[in-house]
């Protein structure tokens, strides 16, 4: 991490904080070449964590502290099925879910002498959302609503027999992070860091909870999220019950879509629960790549941003954007997707 004098600092707050609702304004000649399907999102100085005030913020979240980044440019909405096909039939890429399982890379993250099970539990498959319960009184167990579905992936997400036909704008899930970064390579981009992200979350908005500002009661319009009772009952007042096309709800300040719920998105940070902690320590951190090492190296997770159509106040309240979570690198979710940033155009 580039450590930041106090005076320049100083000069850097004079310039980005002079204003409460602007962090920084956009180059237009910038504008000129960005890429199509992506925002250039002007860099400076934020407030990178959980607001003090704000009532869910999970302790991995805080202590706020103040980050620069670079500017970049950044997809407008989550990578589709759309896109991720066109990838597909270019490369003839197959997504971790779709491969068959090892099981001796498998045996190496088990307790020793751990049985391998049949081999019809190691066909291919991903996992998906489903709850059989008509009631849930434990929600620290996900094991109630998360299931291995045997050949989900992202050309069926609900498992043999769904399809995305008429899904070609909604975003690809079930992608490990080997697959998002796959994608990336083949398109000349990359995923963005945790600091990336939350930047262009904020949408230019500083000291705020959602991308539209501090209103909860907005929350309805803005994200697909779940609405009723987790993980029992969706009543769809959102207009969905699991995921939605892209651009189904109003971009932020920069055009971004989707910055809260429908789907998780993938950052290249690896994942630690005490990484804001450190990160606080320091006088300004300059585009953070985020931590050496993951937080559990037997799991290897890295981080993931925005929440999905599965956050709901009684259970995560993801839908903020400082939230954050960790998730295996090579499992793929229902609710897992991902965005590519640009920092060059040398590769277009």
């Amino acid at each position: 991490m580039n450590i930041i004098p106090h005076t320049i600092l100083s000069a850097c707050f004079f310039l980005f904080i002079s204003c409460d609702q602007s962090i920084s304004s956009i180059d237009k000649k910038q504008i000129k070449t960005t890429p199509e399907g992506m925002a250039w999102i002007s860099g400076g100085v934020y407030e990178m964590g959980a607001l003090e005030e704000d009532k869910f913020a999970r302790k991995d979240e805080q202590p706020k502290h103040t980050v620069i980044v670079d500017g970049f440019w950044m997809d407008v909405t989550e990578v589709t099925n759309k896109q991720y096909q066109q990838f597909v039939n270019k490369t003839g890429y197959i997504t971790v879910a779709e491969r068959k399982l090892d099981w001796q890379e498998i045996e190496k993250e088990l307790p020793t002498n751990t049985p391998k099970p049949n081999d019809s539990i190691l066909n291919p498959g991903s996992l998906s959302f489903c709850c059989k319960h008509d009631q849930i009184n434990n929600l620290e167990d996900n094991t109630q609503w998360w299931i291995w579905k045997l050949g989900a992936n992202w050309k069926h997400p609900q498992g043999k027999g769904s399809h995305i036909t008429n899904k070609q704008n909604e975003p690809v899930v079930h992608i490990a992070y080997e697959d998002a970064q796959a994608y990336c390579n083949w398109i000349g981009r990359r995923l963005p860091t945790e600091a990336e992200w939350e930047y262009a979350a904020r949408g230019g908005l500083m000291n705020k909870i959602f991308p539209w500002g501090n209103d909860d009661k907005l929350l309805l319009k803005n994200a697909n999220t779940w609405q009723g009772t987790f993980p029992t009952n969706n009543t769809k007042k959102d207009g969905y019950e699991k995921l939605a096309p892209v651009k189904s709800y109003p971009p932020n300040n920069y055009g971004l879509y989707d910055m809260s719920g429908n789907v998780w998105e993938w950052t290249q940070d690896w994942y630690s629960s005490n990484h804001y902690e450190l990160s606080s320590k320091s006088n300004l951190n300059k585009n953070p790549l985020g931590p050496d090492k993951p937080n559990n190296p037997h799991t290897n997770e890295k981080t993931i941003r925005g929440g999905s159509f599965l956050c709901h106040k009684s259970y995560c309240a993801s839908y903020r954007v400082s939230a954050r979570m960790a998730a295996n690198s090579d499992t793929g979710l229902e609710h897992l997707g991902f965005r590519t940033v640009l920092t060059s155009l040398d590769k277009m």
